[in-house]
């Protein structure tokens, strides 16, 4: 995909990584990224994935703007409160970036919509409870698209990419528990670890650095430190055991 002479300025510090060049450059444009979720994760994932250059952004949740949501979703405005979220976020990032298709969805993610991630490069999963999150593992793994996984509660994150079989999926390190309905969030953490699902996503589409396939990232924000640990893919699972390399 060529690029102008304003995109190439534009993106200019960040072609000049090793690996990266106008060719990743042009990846990216040629590329679609799906983030279930626009709240705290998916507004830093959005903003960091326009910003770089990602051609189009499929930005999903089916949530209106809560004042609760306000210290953590930095697409959202005072005056956005009780208006639907996708629309608003696509706004944004239209208004961030003139050269990404920000596409609003407005939909919620369970097993009857795997038409929702169609033609995507990677999945960014950005939810906030586990039904969606398994739901969107096991489309993602329908249409072999890989997704990115980050939860925050607290001070503490998980961050990993999953691509199966090369990698476990959700289900086989993820245990179905019942989680709290409104667990606490800061804004500060929520921003790093969506910024940290676009670098995961950059980095698979542009093909430089590694990424986090079949290692889990721990972030703990009150120590603070930062652990990498590795997870297995479990041969018995029942929504990834039987893919084939």
């Amino acid at each position: 995909m060529s690029l102008s002479r304003k995109e190439l300025a534009r993106y200019a510090r960040q072609m000049t990584l090793p690996d990266w060049g106008e060719n990743g450059q042009s990846r990216l444009a040629g590329a679609r990224v799906f983030i279930a979720g626009v709240g705290g994760l998916g507004c830093a994932a959005a903003t960091y994935l326009a910003a770089a250059g990602v051609g189009q952004l499929a930005l999903c949740d089916a949530d209106r703007v809560e004042p609760s949501n306000l210290n953590r979703q930095t697409l959202y405005r005072d005056s956005d409160v009780g208006e639907e979220k996708a629309p608003i976020a696509a706004r944004r990032i239209a208004e961030l970036n003139p050269y990404v298709a920000a596409t609003p969805v407005v939909a919620r993610i369970d097993d009857a919509t795997p038409d929702l991630i169609a033609g995507s490069d990677v999945v960014l999963d950005c939810l906030d409870n586990l039904d969606s999150r398994f739901a969107l593992n096991r489309i993602a793994i329908a249409a072999r698209v890989p997704l990115v996984f980050a939860a925050v509660g607290g001070l503490t994150a998980y961050i990993s990419f999953l691509a199966p079989p090369e990698t476990p999926c959700l289900e086989c390190f993820l245990p179905h528990i019942e989680a709290p309905e409104s667990p606490p969030v800061p804004g500060f953490l929520t921003g790093m670890v969506g910024s940290i699902e676009a670098a995961e996503a950059v980095k698979h589409i542009v093909g430089v650095g590694e990424t986090l396939g079949g290692r889990l990232l721990v972030v703990d924000e009150a120590a603070p430190r930062f652990d990498v640990v590795t997870i297995d893919r479990d041969p018995a699972c029942s929504i990834c055991g039987n893919l084939q390399r």
